[in-house]
Order: structure tokens, then sequence, then C-alpha cells
């Protein structure tokens, strides 16, 4: 299964995580085909054609991101607007990403415990991320439960070797042979 690693940091080379979940995507080039959004597109003129070919050659698409202001990056907001158009992504011709996954790799600087009913910030993340989830249903995608690394500027390197097999494990990739991933 072909996926599509849509990378969505507007700062990647300062983060710890998603550089480090860049790097376990690396990993597997026969399945992961990595794109990072702001270094395509500085200018944020996203070439629409390019991107909707793109899509329909992968399986899967996963948006990877760190969580700002309660929601992704803006460039990805703009990919999602542009690409996901009418008479592709849905509509009653609109069936170009019918039946892919769509998955959600989210980086919180904050602690889960802040993520939840009655917490600092009152909302779960699932409940946060439902506009992903209601984005798949509406273009016929197949939504799967986000993985999320929570308290992010705390990790240790022993955190990152286990996030990065809870990320192999989350994206179903086999490993190779005699490798630990």
């Amino acid at each position: 299964m072909k996926t599509l690693a849509i990378i969505a940091h507007p700062n990647i080379s300062e983060s710890v995580i998603n550089k480090h979940l860049v790097h376990t995507l690396s990993s597997h080039p026969d399945t992961v085909t990595i794109h990072h959004l702001y270094d395509q597109y500085p200018d944020w003129n996203i070439d629409v054609k390019a991107e909707q070919q793109l899509v329909e050659q992968h399986d899967r698409i996963l948006f990877q991101f760190p969580f700002y202001w309660f929601s992704c990056p803006p460039l990805l907001r703009k990919w999602m607007d542009d690409v996901l158009t009418y008479g592709w992504a849905y509509g009653r011709t609109g069936d170009k990403v019918k039946n892919k996954q769509l998955l959600l790799a989210v980086s919180a600087g904050i602690e889960q415990d802040d993520y939840k009913q009655g917490g600092k910030y009152l909302y779960t993340m699932k409940e946060l991320l439902r506009p992903f989830e209601l984005t798949a249903l509406y273009t016929d995608m197949i939504y799967k439960t986000p993985f999320v690394v929570y308290d992010t500027d705390n990790q240790t390197g022993q955190d990152l070797a286990r996030i990065s097999q809870e990320y192999t494990a989350f994206l179903e990739i086999p490993c190779a042979a005699g490798t630990a991933c």
C-alpha cells in the first residue's frame, strides 16, 4: 500500500519530533512518498493538477503536522481547499479520493492531560481533529485514528526510539528483515 506523506511544518529544521517522524518515514522509500509542502510551495502557489496526480498515485494520504492554534498549519489548510475540489474529490463525479485512507500524525507541545473534557483546553484531541474526520467522510475517504505525540518539548532519546516504533506500527509498515524499526 503506497502512502503519500504530506509534511506540513513551516519550520521543520527546528522541530525535533517532526524531523524524527520524517526520518522514520524515510526508512520506507518503497511504500512512502515524503512531500514537504512548505519546501514545495514557499510562495503558497499550489500546483493543483500536480498535487491531484500525486494523490491519485497513492492509496493513503498522511497529513503530518504540528498542532498550531488547535488546528493544522495554514498551508495544509490551503492545500485542502485548493486540491480537494468539487468534481475531483467530492460531488457527483468527484471520486478520486474515494476509499483512500486518511491518516493524521500530529505533534502537540502541550501535555495530553490538557486535552480532555474538564482539562485546560476542554476538549480531547479527537474532538479538536473532528474537521479532518468530517473531510474524510465528505470525500468518501476512510479516516483512521490519528497518531499524536504530546508534550513534544520533553521527549528524550529513549522516547524518540519508542515513538519511531509506534509510528511504524501506526502506519502498518512491516519492518525489513533483520532491522529494528
